[in-house]
């Protein structure tokens, strides 16, 4: 997607929804949050899906990880910057919206190394489906991978962000991470944005988890704490979180069921419409239209189609409908 329809969908972020659909498929005790899914292996991903910037374009083309000896002494050190850094410095800063990353320096080597998640096509992609001429059923490019090679972009880091030692563990603890953490990328293969809750209360109900650069750093920093690691307690750890605010969401069915040949036509309309003003490449007047639209939907109808686990749910929004956060979330101890 380009620019201009990425910073109006990842920043505004996105409002949503036009007509509240009439089907309520799936009758069964539904668990809060949805369990993100996870799969046997990492499937190939689809040729029509393009990049605009190559995914880890200096890691490791095996995707091995490099083995360190057991006596070593590893450094960890938390990464953030702005989203987008690397072209427009603090610009994204000034909103919090920031990536994670997490560094790791060898004793016995004198090397450094970075791990990071995020998607393998881009924000926009990942947050919206691709409408295809002729094709009823929107198509997907939401894949999402970590990251990890050799050096650590000290000014990258360091110049609007963040760049602190946290923690220091054993060459040991640091192979048993790298085993987890290929398991971890082979199983979860899917970039979520949104976190989905009831209100802004702490002790909201929590709809649907994201499962983004953030959520890979807060994994792999409760893993390396299950194998021994300690932390420094007095470093404070943010994040960026874009939420949705909805009431209890309703279950609509996957792909299949919904826009195949016995699928749900004044459903799969619906969708269809409600992602239609989030098209990539629009002309200026094109742009406009679809704010109105996209405002129309959210603001006034209060709905949204999220699709988790790739099946699709209406969530009926309530104010203030979308919100981006920068929250402190402890280190593990």
């Amino acid at each position: 997607m380009d620019l201009t329809c990425i910073m109006l969908q990842g920043v505004l972020a996105v409002l949503v929804l036009c007509c509240i659909p009439n089907s309520t498929s799936k009758e069964f005790l539904q668990r809060w949050p949805v369990p993100y899914k996870r799969f046997a292996t990492r499937p190939k991903a689809d040729a029509y899906c393009q990049a605009k910037y190559t995914f880890c374009p200096t890691g490791y083309a095996d995707g091995s990880i490099p083995v360190m000896k057991n006596e070593d002494t590893i450094e960890v050190f938390r990464l953030q910057a702005p989203v987008w850094e690397f072209k427009y410095g603090d610009l994204l800063g000034h909103f919090k919206i920031m990536h994670d990353a997490i560094g790791f320096r060898s004793s016995l080597t004198g090397r450094n190394y970075t791990a990071e998640w995020y998607e393998l096509f881009q924000l926009g992609n990942c947050t919206f489906p691709h409408l295809r001429p002729g094709v009823e059923e929107p198509f997907w490019c939401n894949q999402g991978a970590a990251c990890f090679y050799e050096g650590i972009d000290d000014e990258h880091w360091k110049s609007n962000g963040t760049l602190v030692h946290i923690a220091t563990i054993s060459g040991a603890i640091f192979n048993q991470m790298s085993k987890w953490l290929k398991e971890d990328n082979e199983t979860g293969i899917y970039y979520e944005t949104w976190t989905v809750q009831e209100q802004k209360k702490a002790n909201a109900s929590v709809w649907f988890e994201s499962y983004d650069c953030s959520k890979f750093v807060l994994r792999t920093y409760q893993k390396l704490w299950e194998l021994g690691a300690k932390f420094n307690k007095k470093i404070q750890t943010n994040y960026t979180r874009l939420f949705l605010y909805s009431r209890e969401p309703t279950y609509l069915g996957n792909g299949s069921s919904i826009f195949g040949a016995h699928g749900n036509k004044s459903l799969a309309a619906d969708i269809h419409k409600f992602y239609y003003p989030y098209r990539p490449h629009q002309s200026f007047k094109e742009l406009l239209v679809s704010i109105v639209e996209i405002f129309d939907k959210v603001v006034l109808h209060k709905v949204f189609y999220l699709f988790y686990n790739f099946e699709y749910w209406h969530l009926p929004l309530m104010y203030p409908y979308i919100k981006i956060t920068y929250e402190e979330i402890p280190l593990p101890s």
